[in-house]
């Protein structure tokens, strides 16, 4: 059974880092059992939205136009755990964030945040940014 924790979350103030983690159990990432990895975010009212992704190749990674150059999506193998860097936060980072799996594929420029292709997913661990 696939198990996704993620924690990380807080409260910090507009400019602060945080650094959210995702440990995943029951599932493995090699070149044979490739999947895509993906932080999504979601506010009350809004739909979840794609982030970040990373699989098993760390030159494969996409990241959403509203955080590039500031986050940064990481796997450590070793550890089955997933990072998001996030850095310079905005108020407009506010959200909860989940982590996702896309299990047998790649990650792909086209639809590395289509929702409907993910499988397992995290409870979630909230991010309050203030201005």
């Amino acid at each position: 059974q696939v198990r996704l924790v993620e924690a990380g979350g807080g409260s910090v103030q507009a400019g602060g880092s945080l650094r959210l983690s995702c440990a995943a159990a029951g599932i493995t990432h090699t070149r044979d059992s490739v999947n895509c990895l993906t932080w999504f975010r979601q506010t009350p009212g809004k739909e979840r939205e794609g982030v970040a992704a990373v699989d098993i190749d760390p030159s494969r990674t996409y990241y959403s136009n509203s955080v590039r150059d500031r986050f940064t999506i990481s796997l450590d193998n070793a550890k089955n755990t997933i990072y998001l860097r996030m850095n310079s936060l905005k108020p407009e980072d506010t959200g909860m964030y989940y982590c996702g799996v896309r299990p047998g594929s790649y990650c792909d420029s086209l639809f590395w945040h289509q929702l409907s292709f993910y499988k397992y997913w995290g409870q979630g661990t909230q991010v309050t940014v203030s201005s």
